[in-house]
């Protein structure tokens, strides 16, 4: 299985925006639901969004919802995560990844989880 590859995050500041792409394929991107989750240091990594492939429907995190849009491209094999207003709490390696059952908001139920890419809010 090929891991997803996220890229587009950065250095921003509080009230930026930045766009995380996710390329995957292979199982990870057949998967029926596919979630972005984030990692700060020090803590668990947490649900962030979740997207069904087919009918585009959306799931987000209490904390950046009316923020931040997740979307999908099937044509491409990628996802992606716009982020708006962001604020220094959204520091954190963002991951994405494939859902293989139960519950979306749990990170026991993704896999192939790609490297990551790290955004960090200045203040």
């Amino acid at each position: 299985q090929v891991q997803p590859v996220e890229s587009g995050g950065g250095l921003v500041q509080d009230g930026g925006s930045l766009r995380l792409s996710c390329a995957a394929s292979g199982r990870t991107f057949s998967r029926r639901f596919m979630g972005w989750f984030r990692q700060a240091p020090g803590k668990e990594r947490d649900f962030v969004a979740a997207i069904h492939r087919s009918s585009g429907n959306t799931w987000y995190a209490d904390s950046v919802k009316g923020r931040f849009t997740i979307a999908i491209d099937n044509a491409k094999n990628t996802m992606y995560l716009q982020m708006n207003s962001l604020k220094p709490e959204d520091t954190a390696v963002y991951y994405c990844a494939g859902h293989h059952g139960g519950t979306i908001y749990e990170r026991e139920n993704f896999d192939g989880w790609g490297q990551g890419t790290q955004v960090t809010v200045s203040s």
